[in-house]
């Protein structure tokens, strides 16, 4: 089910040129295709844009975690997510911060995303993958910016 973008057929991305559209406050760094519409954007359901938040607020709840980029596709995100080494373990008001876990980042996202629209739209769990070096994050920043052009090519691609 196509449920984080808009469903109107005014906004079926076209396959070529990505349109980088902002950087967030933790660095992060979404893309979206341009479409065939008066504004070049991809607009996000309701639900895509809770998902939005929740991904902005990964940095608000956990002080070492970094969303560094990510992409909404109508039916799945792509993520990169940093925890850094050197603030684990940094005082905060008396409490010492220890890093989370991955699982712990997703789970907190997802129940996030699904107290805000009232019922769960996520899968029982989710796709991971190390990043060992500059390479492997390359390849994976790549991906995520290609994604959405690449969007009815895609094995979860759904045309409703």
């Amino acid at each position: 089910m196509c449920i984080f973008w808009d469903n109107n057929d005014k906004y079926r991305p076209i396959s070529s040129n990505i349109e980088a559209t902002e950087k967030q406050n933790v660095g992060a760094h979404s893309v979206r295709p341009q479409i065939k519409n008066h504004d070049k954007k991809i607009h996000l359901s309701d639900i895509g844009k809770t998902v939005k938040e929740g991904l902005k607020n990964i940095n608000h709840y956990y002080p070492m975690v970094t969303v560094d980029k990510y992409v909404i596709m109508p039916n799945h995100i792509h993520v990169i997510i940093r925890i850094e080494a050197d603030n684990v373990g940094i005082e905060t008001g008396g409490r010492t911060l220890c890093a989370p876990t991955l699982s712990l980042i997703i789970k907190n996202f997802k129940e996030f995303v699904t107290k805000q629209i009232g019922f769960s739209v996520w899968q029982r769990s989710f796709y991971d993958r190390v990043l060992r070096n500059e390479w492997e994050y390359r390849n994976a920043w790549q991906y995520i910016e290609n994604n959405p052009e690449n969007w009815e090519n895609d094995e979860l691609f759904c045309k409703e």
